[in-house]
């Protein structure tokens, strides 16, 4: 704007009031002929600078990834050999259903509610259930009932058997009675042993009813917070799919004690990582918080669709504010000499530096554009360089496009 304010001043001084003109028209033709083509080409040039720096203003932002530059490790000792990123995950989860079909008569649960193992979750309907109990129990009371009755018929032909022998030795009965008397002895012996088998069946009978009523009381696995509430009251659950508006879950329990990180190191830099390493983790949410942190385990497989390996790692303190499913960025640490001081400057990644003009160049985010920033990129920890020149915390393009420039408008991708 400033060079059309000079193009405006420069024309106002080659104004000709018109009593000039004539005289200049009149005198000199050739002249006037020339002023007028100064001040033609004097408007091109201007109409031209102001549409270029109308372009410039208007030209289309980049679109961008944004990256931020981190401090090494404040740990002397140790500082960062790799950066990855994942997210919280829990390792003690669950999702809570009835181990029956029925329908829920109470819910007693709410999101975000602390529970204890052992802890009444929800009801179901135990109308049914409750009959087959008292069922049960009817058939375990007659057959002890029944096994009372062939227990006392077993007494009294013990005794006609021994009467019976009593009186064959005197000759007043025949010996076949007497083994008449043995075979209904042995016959009752049979149904009391047979009848005694009937009762246990019974009382199973007894103790399965009691476990389906038991099965509908949901209560609590193991203790933690309440993370989804799945069911409402009246509502069918069932412990497998049947499809229509059959629920399959009461509600999903998380223990915040299991909470650890899992992430996806790029196979190429896993020869970096090793169980008990070390590592430091920083939440998105909590930007400015470092988490002491260690390398758990590294899954001993890879995803070849992206080239990666998982790891596991495990918080060393825990905390309310870490939260299932949150975004999270670890490095993993590498420990130096005793008393060696951490290395100065900050960390960004390598494809941040670029060259302009035979100079290495970063490009940082300052609102809606941008400004370089001349670097001498150190040392190289995995995909990170350290540099002196930038400040910690500083938001740089990820990777800058090679026809950015100082100024130039960006935006930020939208994943």
């Amino acid at each position: 704007m400033a060079l059309v304010e000079e193009k405006k001043q420069l024309l106002q001084e080659l104004r000709i009031e018109r009593g000039q003109r004539e005289q200049y028209t009149e005198s000199n033709p050739r002249r006037t002929g020339l002023i007028v083509g100064i001040i033609v080409a004097v408007l091109i040039l201007g109409g031209a600078a102001a549409a270029g720096y109308y372009f410039l203003l208007r030209k289309p932002a980049f679109e961008i990834e944004q990256a931020t530059a981190v401090a090494p490790s404040a740990d002397p000792g140790a500082t960062a050999v790799l950066q990855a990123t994942g997210y919280v995950t829990a390792r003690i989860n669950a999702t809570v259903s009835a181990q029956i079909t029925g329908t829920l008569t109470q819910v007693l649960i709410e999101e975000g509610e602390h529970v204890t193992k052992g802890q009444v979750l929800a009801r179901l309907d135990d109308t049914q259930y409750k009959a087959g109990l008292l069922q049960a129990q009817a058939g375990l009371a007659s057959a002890q009932a029944a096994l009372a009755q062939y227990q006392a018929n077993l007494e009294q032909s013990k005794r006609d058997l021994m009467r019976d022998k009593d009186l064959v030795d005197r000759h007043l009965v025949s010996v076949q009675t007497v083994e008449h008397d043995n075979t209904q002895v042995q016959m009752l012996t049979a149904q009391v042993i047979t009848q005694e088998k009937q009762i246990d069946v019974a009382a199973a009978n007894v103790k399965s009813a009691q476990v389906y009523i038991d099965y509908t009381t949901v209560r609590a696995p193991f203790s933690g917070v309440i993370t989804a509430k799945a069911a409402q009251v009246g509502e069918i659950v069932s412990p497998m799919a049947t499809g229509g508006f059959t629920r399959t879950g009461v509600g999903t329990i998380v223990d915040m004690d299991s909470l650890e990180i899992e992430v996806d190191v790029n196979e190429a830099y896993i020869n970096r990582v090793q169980a008990n390493q070390p590592a430091t983790a920083t939440l998105d949410a909590y930007p400015d918080w470092e988490i002491p942190a260690h390398v758990i385990a590294i899954i001993p497989t890879a995803d070849r669709s992206k080239a990666t390996v998982k790891v596991r790692v495990g918080f060393d303190k825990k905390d309310p504010r870490i939260l299932p499913d949150m975004g999270v960025r670890v490095s993993f640490q590498s420990k130096q000499s005793a008393g060696e001081p951490p290395p100065k400057g900050v960390l960004i990644p390598a494809s941040s530096i670029v060259q302009k003009d035979g100079k290495n160049v970063v490009f940082i985010v300052d609102g809606e554009r941008v400004h370089s920033q001349q670097v001498s990129p150190g040392q190289a920890f995995g995909d990170l360089k350290l540099v002196q020149e930038v400040s910690p915390g500083a938001h740089l393009v990820r990777t800058p496009p090679a026809d950015m420039s100082d100024g130039a408008r960006v935006t930020l991708k939208q994943e």
